[in-house]
């Protein structure tokens, strides 16, 4: 199966260089690029690209507000979208997320790395690395003050278990590793996540990770 990508950053030397990237890759094609924000939208519509690999800051109409309106499009559902940051801490990160980035990688990061950015949100995963977690939690704390003192009713639908999960979804780890902590199998993980997306409203792990922290269900280590 061939992975799609929509390429959206205003530097079209920048988009060259990732078409020449992602088309190098046996199973990717580039279905498009876009300069701005609008045109990304318009592409996403068009093409229903697996990923779009999406600028924060264009002219116009920037990437957060286009990744807002192409995750908010239910006949988008199975778009995810990567932010591209010149730096992987980046004050835009927090409300990425919220708009429904699937996560966010460095445009210094390396080929491989962008490579791999693709097949794992394509798969449904989040993009967050241990320092990028860290960065997201830091911005998360100062921009919108102090965490719950306790867990937030929301957090009510969920079984003892899948509250369990998702503390450790927002610990960043894999399903191998979770199934590992709990002596129980990846898939019967997996379908663990699953439920809470569905409960939660959730579009994927990254969301995941959010809402673990916004309800109070995790802190950040040593608060």
């Amino acid at each position: 199966m061939t992975l799609t990508v929509l390429l959206a950053d205003d530097q079209a030397l920048l988009r060259s260089a990732f078409r020449v990237l992602v088309e190098s890759e046996p199973g990717m094609r580039v279905v498009g690029e876009a300069a701005d924000g609008a045109e990304a939208v318009r592409l996403a519509r068009a093409e229903r690209p697996d990923v779009v690999l999406m600028d924060i800051r264009m002219p116009g109409v920037d990437g957060l507000a286009a990744t807002r309106e192409i995750c908010s499009d239910p006949g988008l559902a199975g778009v995810r979208v990567v932010m591209l940051t010149t730096f992987e801490v980046d004050e835009y990160v927090v409300q990425s997320l919220r708009a429904g980035a699937s996560g966010f990688l460095g445009k210094g990061a390396e080929p491989e790395e962008l490579l791999a950015a693709i097949r794992t949100v394509a798969a449904g995963e989040a993009l967050l690395s241990p320092a990028a977690t860290k960065g997201l939690i830091a911005t998360f704390l100062a921009t919108d003050g102090a965490l719950p003192a306790a867990p937030s009713p929301r957090l009510d639908v969920l079984t003892a278990r899948e509250r369990e999960v998702l503390a450790h979804v927002a610990g960043g780890l894999s399903n191998d590793e979770i199934g590992e902590r709990l002596a129980v199998s990846p898939l019967t993980v997996k379908t663990h996540v699953n439920r809470a997306m569905a409960k939660l409203g959730a579009r994927d792990r990254a969301q995941l990770v959010m809402l673990a922290y916004e309800s109070g269900l995790v802190r950040p280590r040593g608060e």
